[in-house]
């Protein structure tokens, strides 16, 4: 059986104040062009349909007719909500849409059944689990603490009933615990969002969504299949693409994929602002229509240089300074710094800032857990 996994399509999305709607809806019609070519017998839809829980109009209606197209081919399709989705919204008409084999997930109710598929070597059960934090597990299962993601996660896989003796896949949205993240994912407080892969030993692949870097998980039958577009420059040196997954008889696996290639890249160029608009420099390639962050090297800022340089690189969303005054101030270095850190070793900087001493492991333990209960909504 061959799966096409896709996750974090984020419909709707700005980068930099630049929409995004065209270049998805570019990128969307070559996926359908590679659905052609492949043939597969199932699409995954790992969460993360649209940017916003509320999204414009233009992106329920580019998904819209993504959809339509997907129906038309006659293809199962499988969609999950993920963490910007809103749950209710993705799962309306989702018992109607199942006799045209579009499959929604339903707001998690405290159990997942699955929808079986068939090929030559028997049936192929695939679960939808939407993104779930404790707090919306807990409330199924009374008297478990279930504090972390991964006991949440756990024990919602443990209340499947899973038959291991069939091929099982599992489309989720999660952030698994050591995969690398980007700089446009949204971020938890302390690491409190980790699921350990273990959880998942029961599936013969799962497809996940939340990370946009494409990237196995310890082993390529868990995987995130990344976003179809960069949408942050920590993503420039990604090669974006889709997962192809063939499952064969129980134990027979395997994954590849098809690149991607964007209406318009994402790219980060550094120099002295001369050097930049040397036209040898930019011409023959595709920059002038490229989103692009320029870094100058100049020791003086240039005056309008945006307004001078957009003349020439057309879609440039940032500008920036590397030279001897930034680097003094350490005004890279201290941003760089802040991306990397947690909420809670942004916490401590302060408190240890303010008080001249460290937190005490108490304290961070109060901390960690009150900042976990404010990112799950809990009172």
């Amino acid at each position: 059986m061959r799966l096409i996994h896709l996750s974090d399509l984020h419909l709707g999305k700005r980068v930099n104040e630049f929409s995004m709607l065209e270049d998805q809806a570019y990128i969307l019609k070559q996926i359908l062009a590679i659905i052609d070519a492949e043939k597969p017998h199932a699409v995954l839809l790992a969460g993360d349909i649209y940017d916003k829980a509320v999204p414009p109009t233009e992106a329920v209606e580019l998904f819209d007719e993504f959809l339509v197209g997907l129906a038309r081919r006659g293809l199962e399709v499988f969609v999950i909500s993920g963490n910007h989705d809103s749950p209710e919204r993705i799962a309306f008409g989702a018992r109607i849409m199942d006799a045209s084999g579009i499959h929604l997930s339903p707001v998690y109710g405290g159990r997942v059944l699955p929808t079986s598929l068939e090929d030559e070597y028997g049936p192929v059960d695939i679960y939808m689990l939407p993104f779930l934090k404790p707090a919306q597990v807990r409330r199924f299962f009374e008297g478990e603490e279930l504090s972390t993601y991964t006991e949440a996660l756990g024990r919602a896989i443990q209340s499947m009933d899973i038959d291991q003796k069939r091929r099982n896949v599992l489309v989720t949205h999660q952030f698994v615990t050591g995969a690398r993240r980007s700089e446009s994912e949204e971020l938890s407080v302390g690491g409190a969002d980790n699921v350990d892969a273990g959880v998942f030993s029961a599936f013969d692949y799962v497809a996940l969504g939340h990370l946009h870097a494409p990237q196995n998980c310890g082993t390529d039958r868990i995987r995130y299949c990344g976003t179809p577009l960069k949408y942050s420059f920590s993503e420039a040196r990604d090669a974006k693409s889709v997962t192809v997954v063939e499952l064969g008889e129980k134990g027979d696996f395997s994954c590849r994929t098809v690149p991607l290639t964007p209406l318009h890249d994402l790219v980060e160029l550094k120099g002295t602002y001369s050097d930049l608009t040397l036209r040898a420099f930019y011409e023959n390639t595709s920059w002038q229509e490229d989103y692009v962050h320029i870094t100058l090297t100049d020791e003086e800022d240039v005056p309008d240089a945006v307004g001078k340089l957009r003349t020439i690189y057309h879609r440039l969303m940032k500008l920036d300074y590397d030279n001897t005054r930034t680097r003094s101030q350490g005004a890279l270095q201290a941003a760089e710094e802040i991306e990397a850190k947690s909420p809670l070793q942004l916490f401590s900087d302060l408190y240890l800032a303010q008080n001249n001493r460290p937190m005490s492991r108490e304290q961070a333990d109060f901390v960690r857990t009150l900042m976990e209960r404010v990112w799950e909504g809990e009172p």
